[in-house]
C-alpha cells in the first residue's frame, strides 16, 4: 500500500484527479468503479476542468457505480446513481449507455447483484476503484463485518453509517436502513486502488486502515492485501503517518 501525503485537501484533490487522469490516457476505455460521498468530488471536479480544457477524453470510459441506498428510483436527486451521474459521468461526457447502475428499486435486489457481478465479469473487471474510507472502515457500503469474498450484496446500514450519511440526508432518521454494493470482492479484483482519505476526524481509521490487523471487522483493512493501492491523504488525515512520496 503506497501512501502519498498531501499538505492540504485541495493539493490531494489536484493529485487524484491526475492520476486518474493519467489511468483514462492510458486506458481510453478504462472501466472504472466510483464512490460518491463529499471527499472525491473536487478531485472529479478537477477532471471535469481538463475536459472542458481539451485535456481529456473520457467518452470511452465505462461507470459501473459503487453502492446505492435500497428503494431509491435512479431519478431520485437523494439517489448515489444520480449523485455519479451529476458529478461524474455527465461532466465528463461518459454516454449514459456505458454507465452500469445498481438498481435501488430492483424487485430482487438480490438477483439484481448477481447480474451487476456477472456485468463486471463480462466488461473484463475494474481497471480502477476509486473509494472513500468509512468511518468504520467501510469501503462502498461493505459494512463490518465483510469478508474479502464477499459479493455485491444488500446490506443493513451501521449506526456509524447512518451518523455520516445523516447531513447528507438531512437528519439520521431520514437515511434508508439498507444498501446495496459492490462486493469486497469486486474490490479485491480491481487492478487499481485509489484510496482518497482527508480531515483529522478520518486520521485513526486510516492509520487503523494501513498498520491495524487485517480483519472483517475493519473492511478497508484488507486492503493491505492488493497488490496495487495507492492512499491519497491530506496531513490532517495522515497525521504523522510517514509519506511514501
Amino acid at each position: 500500500m503506497n501512501l502519498i501525503v498531501h499538505e492540504n485537501y485541495d493539493e490531494m484533490s489536484v493529485a487524484a484527479a491526475e492520476r486518474i487522469a493519467s489511468i483514462i490516457q492510458e486506458r481510453p476505455t478504462a472501466t472504472i468503479l466510483p464512490a460518491t460521498g463529499s471527499t472525491p468530488m473536487t478531485a472529479y471536479a478537477d477532471l471535469s476542468r481538463m475536459s472542458d480544457a481539451g485535456l481529456l477524453d473520457a467518452s470511452q470510459v465505462r461507470v459501473f457505480q459503487l453502492d446505492e441506498y435500497l428503494g431509491l428510483a435512479e431519478t431520485d436527486f437523494r439517489s448515489l446513481f444520480a449523485w455519479t451521474l451529476r458529478s461524474l459521468v455527465a461532466p465528463l461526457g461518459i454516454p449514459r449507455d456505458r454507465v452500469r447502475n445498481l438498481p435501488g428499486q430492483a424487485s430482487d435486489p438480490d438477483a439484481a447483484c448477481r447480474d451487476y457481478d456477472a456485468a463486471i465479469e463480462a466488461a473484463g473487471g475494474i481497471d480502477l476503484a476509486i473509494l472513500g474510507l468509512g468511518p468504520n472502515g467501510h469501503l462502498g457500503f461493505n459494512e463490518p463485518p465483510s469478508n474479502l469474498d464477499a459479493p455485491s450484496r444488500v446490506v443493513e446500514l451501521t449506526p456509524e453509517s447512518i451518523t455520516s450519511n445523516g447531513p447528507y440526508w438531512g437528519g439520521t432518521d431520514r437515511v434508508p436502513p439498507q444498501a446495496l454494493t459492490a462486493g469486497m470482492s469486486v474490490i479485491r479484483d480491481a487492478r487499481a486502488v485509489l484510496l482518497l482519505v482527508s480531515g483529522e476526524h478520518k486520521r485513526s481509521i486510516l492509520e487503523r486502515t494501513i498498520r491495524g490487523e487485517v480483519t472483517p471487522d475493519c473492511p478497508s483493512t484488507w486492503l493491505q492485501r492488493h497488490p496495487n493501492v495507492t492512499v491519497f491523504a491530506d496531513r490532517a488525515a495522515a497525521g504523522y503517518l510517514p509519506s511514501d512520496n
